[in-house]
């Protein structure tokens, strides 16, 4: 366990000291390997099986989608649609921003992608409408990890092959509470800006006038909306696995943007492969050293040793829960939520199935702790992410940001982690 412990300080330390995460991994497993004595070559093998699986082959596949959504005009559409809803009254733009986060999560299943698509449009018109930027900084990079909760999910995906639980299970999990969360923000937001006047709002129109804003949006955005249902319908109703269906959305987002919309062109499908390529090879390589460092922690039972640590603490499961959360919370702050994921998986299901968690609630608690701890400093890589945005310093941004987060995000953890029925309910109807 010494060993466990100091490997896990020096991967802290690097990512402290902004050095890659797959780096840091990749050092750390070199470590432990000299310091057990263990040919990391001997589990080289191993890590490379795991990356090699084709349920993992989602994941390029739907960053693709995402980053296409941006440039294809699919995620202008949905905008424009959510904005006939809400986009006349104080505060609807705010609304606007997270309901169009979560219909985008539905689609792409990233929240950097979220961030890019829509905070570089939604920001820039929240701030020209009298929105003050932090607030609309915050919210942008509140909203994002929405995009992690409603499924199709990356990180859950990624989870799903660590724990070998059904991915379609794990999807659904996480989907009520992200639901739930999205209507808690735009409530926030509401609330947050009920006393402020700089705000511009669009002339009230009567109600036919609004019919008809709706339906000519709708129209216009029905390729967009339809496609989570086809994604979606597509993986519940078993025509698909979420990997063929990865590859459904990527067609089907070419053929919108170059037949349909024609706003896509050969540069912007360049651009988007180019920095899908980029993400997609990043997280690879994070994901293959920390399969070759969990292959040799649970060979020496490391796991084991952990959860019988843990359970000497204590045999409260309320307790053990309490801790468990502090601890996804922790590796939300240090790591990326795919990495946070598969650590989660190798060190904490063992605790979890000894306490009698169900590994599909456990999905639920790990994917909205580490929503939470990805836009918490010290390292939160979404909050900076929406902060290139607006080009604002931490400190303009950082108070908003934690109003949403004690608010909104955290009792929502509280609810998912000791109100199972929420996160199992869906899951329960595909058996």
């Amino acid at each position: 366990m010494t060993i466990f412990f100091l490997t896990i300080a020096i991967v802290v330390v690097l990512l402290l000291l902004e050095v890659p995460v797959g780096f840091s991994f990749g050092l750390g497993a070199l470590f432990y390997g000299v310091l057990t004595g263990t040919d990391i070559s001997f589990h080289a093998g191993y890590g490379y099986s795991q990356i090699g699986a084709f349920s993992l082959l989602a994941l390029p596949l739907f960053v693709q989608a995402g980053t296409l959504m941006g440039t294809g005009g699919i995620s202008e559409r949905l905008l424009d649609f959510v904005n006939a809803f809400v986009g006349r009254t104080k505060g609807g733009l705010g609304a606007v921003t997270v309901l169009s986060c979560a219909m985008f999560g539905a689609i792409s299943g990233s929240a950097s992608a979220a961030i890019a698509a829509i905070g570089k449009i939604m920001v820039p018109r929240m701030i020209k409408e009298g929105y003050p930027e932090g607030h609309a900084t915050a919210l942008v990079a509140v909203s994002s990890v929405l995009a992690l909760m409603i499924p199709p999910s990356i990180p859950m995906i990624v989870f799903a092959i660590a724990t070998r639980q059904s991915v379609a299970k794990v999807f659904l999990a996480t989907m009520l509470p992200g639901i739930l969360l999205a209507l808690v923000y735009c409530a926030l937001n509401f609330w947050f800006l009920r006393k402020n006047n700089t705000i511009k709002v669009s002339p009230k129109l009567p109600l036919r006038d609004v019919g008809r804003e709706i339906w000519g949006a709708g129209k216009r955005a029905s390729l967009a909306i339809i496609m989570p249902f086809i994604i979606l319908g597509g993986i519940y109703s078993g025509v698909a696995t979420p990997t063929e269906a990865g590859a459904v959305a990527l067609v089907y987002t070419l053929f919108v943007g170059f037949v349909i919309y024609r706003t896509m062109t050969i540069r912007n499908l360049f651009e988007s492969s180019k920095d899908a390529a980029i993400l997609t090879g990043s997280v690879i390589m994070v994901l293959f050293f920390l399969f070759i460092l969990s292959r040799g922690m649970i060979l020496a039972q490391i796991p084991n040793q952990f959860a019988e640590l843990l359970l000497s603490i204590s045999d409260n499961k309320i307790i053990l829960l309490l801790i468990i959360n502090m601890l996804l919370l922790l590796m939300g702050m240090i790591v990326d939520d795919v990495s946070g994921g598969v650590l989660a998986a190798i060190i904490l299901m063992p605790v979890v199935q000894k306490i009698g968690i169900d590994p599909v609630h456990f999905a639920a608690i790990v994917g909205t702790n580490l929503g939470l701890g990805n836009i918490s400093p010290p390292c939160a890589p979404l909050l900076y992410m929406a902060g290139g945005v607006t080009k604002l310093s931490l400190d303009k941004y950082i108070g908003p940001t934690m109003k949403f987060l004690l608010l909104g995000h955290l009792p929502m953890v509280f609810v998912v982690t000791f109100i199972p029925e929420l996160s199992l309910w869906l899951p329960s109807l595909l058996d």
